[in-house]
């Protein structure tokens, strides 16, 4: 999904990395970005990414990196979204604040879900295709986990933490997280005990939070209600396909909204559920098919289809061919070109 996102980046980034000893205008230059984002810090995605782009190559070790910033960022400059949740009842709590106010302050996208004894967080991206660099993967799981140490006062470990992307030094990571660290992972994901998820937050401040919540929710509905709630559907159906066919509840709960609401929305926006899951199978059924390294039965899996003669025939109905003859043809027409 392409947007015009802006992004602010929170003071407490500058006074962090100059705690460390790198100077925010060697990351300004380095990311090749004028100056002035230091004191009006205000930028797209393309030049969030650039920034912690440059403080990685800036540090001798992502991992290295990861850790320093992680436990030097003082808790005194988090931006009020983030004070949300530092001083929310308990570890779930302040969980389900960030995923949930994460939102105002794109583009990360974080994806909670509790099972058994674990739950897990998956990073994704808002408003971008592009795959975040490294060092802000690192960093967002990393905070996670140290959000839960600092509000517990509690030296809390992580049980399995997953990396698409190589990290640097894994053993120092290993010792941050207090798990076993995965590379080359589909996704990036960290995985938490459950129980700890009770573990109430010393830093629990009830009034505080009666003011903050109010305001943060308005700011969040305001910007829901300023974008097009189709590309939103859109976007989270892309990314949940795979994993099943997604339900509009589920959709509506990670919109933060009733699915009774959400179908009022895209009514209102001239479409429907139904309409738009079709839509998106079929767009992601001709990317996919696209690229010769995707198996015709890997793709019918991709987009939701249990069963490969399903999707061969709502295939027909969307291009009045098969699968496999779509691809050669357009396979040769791009040969050609």
């Amino acid at each position: 999904m392409k947007s015009h996102t802006r992004i602010k980046i929170p003071a407490g980034f500058w006074a962090g990395i100059d705690q460390l000893g790198i100077a925010p205008h060697d990351v300004v230059r380095k990311a090749r970005l004028p100056l002035t984002i230091i004191t009006d810090p205000v930028v797209t995605t393309d030049q969030y990414f650039a920034i912690w782009q440059a403080y990685s190559e800036l540090n001798d070790d992502t991992a290295e990196g990861i850790i320093k910033l992680t436990t030097v960022f003082e808790t005194a400059h988090y931006p009020p979204a983030v004070l949300a949740t530092y001083h929310a009842r308990d570890y779930r709590d302040a969980l389900k604040r960030m995923a949930r106010y994460k939102q105002l302050c794109p583009p990360e996208s974080l994806r909670i879900t509790e099972e058994g004894e674990y739950c897990t967080i998956e990073l994704d991206w808002l408003c971008t295709e592009q795959p975040g660099p490294p060092m802000l993967v690192g960093i967002t799981l990393a905070f996670l986990l140290e959000l839960g140490r600092r509000g517990t006062g509690k030296p809390l470990k992580a049980r399995f933490v997953e990396f698409s992307h190589s990290m640097g030094d894994i053993q120092a990571l290993e010792a941050y997280f207090g798990c076993n660290i995965r590379i080359g992972a589909n996704c990036n994901r960290l995985t938490l005990h459950r129980g700890d998820l009770d573990l109430p937050f010393v830093s629990y401040n009830e009034e505080l939070l009666e003011i903050l919540t109010p305001v943060l929710d308005k700011s969040l509905d305001e910007q829901q209600s300023s974008r097009s709630i189709t590309e939103m559907v859109k976007w989270i159906m892309k990314r949940s396909l795979a994993g099943g066919r997604p339900d509009i509840q589920t959709v509506a709960s990670e919109l933060g909204m009733s699915d009774r609401t959400l179908q009022r929305r895209l009514t209102d926006e001239g479409t429907s559920f139904k309409h738009l899951l079709t839509q998106v199978r079929h767009e992601l059924a001709r990317e996919y098919l696209a690229d010769p390294s995707f198996d015709i039965k890997e793709v019918a899996f991709m987009i939701g289809y249990e069963d490969q003669n399903s999707f061969y025939r709502a295939f027909r109905i969307w291009e009045g061919d098969t699968p496999s003859n779509w691809r050669t043809e357009h396979l040769d027409t791009n040969s050609t070109n």
